[in-house]
């Protein structure tokens, strides 16, 4: 497996460009599974799981062209039946059960697979599908859904740790082709569920109240192809924010959309970091005059559980105590043990981290145990002092475009290492 090589203490300088967004893409490219046209997916991300997710589409029967940043995807002639393992190796490929369903009126999908960041449970996307009028049954490992045909319903997804993303994109997808109308209650509101209502509409579907907790869709008897061009990554712009003010450097974030950055960047000024904001491009300035903050992830518009581990490796450095309180999965400190395997005070209590800031880090071999997880571990690399070496790197080529080569281009001494 492939690992980073990081020689610490280097401030980054200059500007990097925002990638398409990984958890926007991954429901869109599904979406395409819901005509028969051909639809054109622009600033896709270069990513393993979208790579994943060409191949899942393949093996359905679509017919996908790539290009730089670029999907043509034409599903003409699609069959049911996702290929057991390529779906089980990526929690985001339950999205294809959704659109199977209400083109075909049946599916059969391997139980997903993903990140390893405590229970992830589909039963809300499965309740939904229920309401909607799919039998669904689980046996060896397969989903197995079947129906008539989709009838719009009253679907309310809220969940113990709030609405369920996947699950949302998943009933609004499958929303569009039901007969009559459906209205989603306590739906998610994060950018990437508007930008895939979006990619909808566009393709002849009928969805009010994007955004908000309550969606309405008003199902069609058949949807038509369409372009569309993905949101930036916002976790990919905070992720880099985090770098930036960790090394002390000034970064400007060019194509970051600042609107769907609010939680993160309050954040990061109550820490002491410097924003700038002008059309089009965010300039964080670090320094070391950095404070401790208490954070708690919570749905959007909240703090996203996809930076709390980013904004813990950034608090190992500012001097005092923060408290980061994990509300969204129980098991997401997996990176906390690593972190103090390079020199950081933390504690674990429940579902909250207290991290006593201030101590030099200092580079050691580490093990990446999810996506986020390799991102924090990274920027805790990039200013320790000598060197860092992280393991498993393969969770981050999930989620970030050719992250070495973009922070050596801001001159960081990274290397990727060709595994055994």
């Amino acid at each position: 497996m492939d690992s980073f090589l990081i020689e610490g203490g280097v401030p980054l300088h200059g500007e990097v460009q925002i990638s398409g967004s990984k958890n926007a893409v991954l429901p869109i490219l599904a979406a395409t599974l819901l005509t028969a046209e051909t639809c054109v997916i622009r600033r896709v991300p270069d990513l393993s799981d979208v790579d994943f997710m060409v191949k899942i589409l393949r093996s359905l029967g679509a017919e996908v062209t790539a290009a730089e940043g670029m999907l043509t995807i034409r599903c003409g002639a699609i069959r049911g039946f996702g290929d057991y393992d390529l779906i089980r190796k990526m929690r985001g490929s339950i999205c294809i059960l959704g659109p199977l369903l209400a083109r075909l009126g049946q599916a059969t999908v391997s139980l997903p697979g993903g990140c390893v960041i405590g229970t992830r449970p589909i039963d809300l996307h499965l309740k939904g599908l229920e309401a909607l009028g799919a039998k669904i049954t689980v046996d060896g490992g397969y989903l197995r859904c079947d129906t008539p045909k989709l009838q719009g319903n009253l679907v309310f997804l809220g969940g113990r740790a709030g609405p369920t993303v996947l699950g949302t994109a998943n009933i609004l997808m499958a929303a569009t082709l039901a007969e009559g109308v459906t209205v989603i209650e306590s739906a998610a509101c994060e950018p990437e569920v508007v930008d895939l209502a979006n990619f909808l509409i566009s393709m002849g579907a009928k969805i009010q109240g994007v955004g908000s907790p309550t969606i309405t869709v008003t199902g069609v008897r058949e949807l038509h192809g369409a372009e569309h061009e993905v949101i930036p990554d916002r976790i990919e712009a905070g992720t880099f924010a985090c770098a930036a003010a960790a090394t002390c450097g000034e970064v400007t974030l060019r194509g970051a959309r600042l609107d769907h950055l609010g939680a993160v960047l309050e954040k990061l000024r109550e820490a002491g970091v410097g924003l700038d904001r002008t059309q089009g491009a965010l300039t964080i300035r670090g320094h070391r005059g950095l404070r401790p903050v208490d954070v708690t992830t919570m749905p959007y518009s909240g703090f996203p559980t996809d930076m709390q581990a980013q904004l813990m490796a950034l608090l190992c450095l500012a001097p005092g105590t923060s408290i980061l309180t994990e509300r969204i999965f129980e098991s997401r400190f997996m990176h906390a043990a690593e972190l103090m395997r390079l020199g950081a005070d933390i504690s674990i209590e429940g579902p909250s981290a207290i991290v006593k800031g201030g101590r030099p880090l200092t580079g050691a071999p580490v093990m990446a145990s999810d996506l986020r997880a390799s991102a924090a571990l990274v920027i805790a690399g990039l200013c320790a002092r000598n060197t860092t070496q992280v393991h498993r790197i393969y969770h981050l080529d999930r989620g970030y475009e050719r992250m070495e080569a973009k922070l050596s281009k801001l001159g960081a001494r990274i290397s990727r290492v060709p595994g055994e």
